[in-house]
């Protein structure tokens, strides 16, 4: 029996299943990560990068079949999946490009005599935990900085994504990496926390949601590992001053309704000032409801299923709750199988559940302020943490929001413009680390001082 299985959401159809690793064979899993190791960390940069640079390649030269499995697995509109396979591809190019840069010696200003230098050295296998929504770009932007550095990989994906993994798995291989360089792997919870114990493995990565990461980081934490979290959020998106409501109303949407509604760092609480509420709840509402919803592989479809039907029911249950705790449903809220269309719930006060909850799903709330000092207020009323949005035609003001809104990312007057350079991560309940960029390859290496005398 095994919980690793393809399901299309659009139709609850099981279209295939896969075995779990035995524990003899995820045993012959991690002795090859650990001797590839030993092999790959003395590999010199430029092989390792110009292996990773390959990876990329794959990604694009197999974009069509790659994004068709990730529209079975979990309901990615086509486009999305397309477009999911070459922000994977740009993602691991990026660190086969700065190679050099992620892994050259940073002197340091001494005050006595001689020199001293912080040297980044791998720290050996790492254990991937991968979440279902983006099958490839998660996948990517933990594995190709921690490959460039030396580590070597295990990876668990969600077990609705066997086939994308599979196929990440494949492109690492064909590319001509060392065989326990990366390794896919089909295993169960309790296995997985046996690998993070396993004293061959050096750290875990997980993304996913708060349970997930609080599950792994006890793990972690009792057997003394590095762990690194990107966990969920209820990102604010401010309104508080436009001189173009239609184009803000419609990057609220298009953010929104990203990957189905399925995006941890998707706008999912819109504070809007009083002046601008009445026509930005219309006009939001009548842009929500225009989106066309159905089949994912459909050339015009916009809005997708949810990845399964126990996600559907989770969200239908939240909004369902919220109404009858009383919030107003301006818009959507009843499912139909996995597709629930987008929804837009008002007069949510802080004593109502979604108040505090993640909405993941074609789901926002549009809340009512005065001004800046409680769209702040508001916006940091969460455990939450992730990314933030700020619409203003002020500067200075953006820049004092910026400043005080307490999250890992701030975007203002634009969405969906994460870019493989940028780095990503939260504060708070929203995870501990950061991803892309630079700062990814600090996460898992050993910064190693080299002082010599004088």
């Amino acid at each position: 029996m095994s919980d690793y299985a393809v399901v299309n959401p659009a139709t609850g159809e099981t279209l295939a299943t896969y075995p779990t690793l035995d524990d003899a064979a995820l045993e012959t899993r991690i002795a090859a990560a650990d001797e590839a190791y030993r092999v790959w960390r003395d590999t010199p940069v430029a092989e390792r990068a110009a292996l990773i640079r390959r990876v990329a390649e794959l990604h694009r030269e197999r974009r069509d079949a790659l994004a068709e499995l990730i529209v079975r697995e979990m309901g990615k509109t086509t486009e999305a999946a397309l477009g999911e396979v070459d922000f994977a591809a740009d993602i691991t190019e990026f660190y086969a490009d700065n190679a050099e840069r992620i892994t050259a010696d940073q002197p340091i200003d001494i005050l006595g005599e001689g020199t001293a230098v912080v040297r980044k050295a791998p720290i050996g296998v790492l254990l991937g935990i991968m979440p279902w929504n983006f099958p490839y770009y998660q996948v990517a932007r933990f594995a190709a900085p921690n490959l460039v550095l030396g580590n070597t990989i295990l990876l668990k994906h969600a077990p609705q994504c066997p086939e994308s993994s599979a196929a990440i798995a494949q492109m690492y291989a064909d590319a001509g990496l060392p065989a326990g360089a990366y390794t896919n792997l089909y295993i169960s919870n309790e296995q997985a926390a046996a690998v993070i114990a396993d004293p061959r493995v050096q750290g875990v990565s997980v993304t996913g949601s708060e349970r997930a990461g609080a599950a792994v980081a006890e793990v972690a934490g009792r057997n003394l590992k590095k762990v690194a979290l990107e966990l969920g959020g209820s990102d604010p998106f401010i309104v508080l001053s436009t001189t173009d409501l239609d184009s803000t109303v419609a990057s609220a949407v298009e953010a929104r309704l990203d990957n189905n509604g399925q995006s941890c760092n998707a706008p999912k609480r819109f504070i809007v000032t009083d002046e601008l509420y009445d026509a930005f709840l219309q006009k939001f509402t009548a842009a929500m409801s225009a989106v066309k919803m159905g089949d994912p592989f459909a050339e015009d479809t916009v809005l997708g299923p949810l990845s399964s039907l126990a996600a559907a029911e989770r969200l239908e249950e939240q909004i369902d709750r919220a109404v009858a705790q009383g919030a107003r449903l301006v818009l959507g809220g009843k499912r139909d199988g996995a597709f629930l269309p987008p929804t837009v719930l008002a007069d949510v006060t802080p004593d109502m559940d979604v108040y505090r909850e993640e909405l993941f799903g074609p789901a926002g709330v549009v809340y009512r302020v005065s001004g800046e000092e409680e769209a702040v207020r508001l916006a940091n009323d969460t455990s939450f943490g992730l990314g933030s949005y700020v619409y203003t035609t002020d500067p200075e003001q953006a820049e004092r929001v910026a400043d005080a809104i307490d999250a890992g990312m701030v975007y203002v007057n634009c969405v969906l413009a994460d870019s493989p350079e940028l780095p990503f991560g939260g504060v708070k309940r929203s995870g501990t680390s950061r991803e892309m960029g630079l700062l990814a390859a600090d996460e898992f290496v050993n910064k190693k001082l080299v002082r010599v005398a004088g």
